[in-house]
């Protein structure tokens, strides 16, 4: 697998952050990956196939939201908080609350729901 590309923290741009964040199962993603933890992709459960989930990570990491690792033949991926918050301050804890309070990308979650 070739090594995945992520744009620099002054290459992410709001349009792209936004667009990425316009689907319920992105925003779900999002929502697992806040709690801080780097996490396998056999682990992340969304009701879509499993090349529509790696079509909407790779629309995340894409965008700048998450970053993506390979190790051996397992990929990684964590939410770029911090990048987020350096580019964008406020919006996605603004994006979380909404979406909890709408329980949008609910249905996202964990293989063994441990978080």
């Amino acid at each position: 697998m070739k090594q995945a590309h992520h744009p620099d923290l002054a290459q992410i741009r709001l349009i792209a952050v936004l667009a990425a964040l316009s689907d319920p199962i992105r925003v779900g993603l999002v929502r697992v990956l806040a709690d801080g933890r780097e996490r396998g992709w056999g682990e992340l459960r969304a009701p879509v196939a499993k090349s529509t989930l790696s079509h909407h990570l790779r629309v995340l990491r894409d965008a700048g939201v998450t970053r993506t690792r390979q190790e051996g033949t397992r990929c990684y991926v964590e939410l770029r908080r911090d990048d987020l918050e350096a580019r964008f301050p406020g919006l996605l804890e603004a994006l979380l609350d909404a979406a909890h309070g709408d329980d949008v990308g609910a249905h996202v979650g964990l293989a063994a729901d441990d978080r």
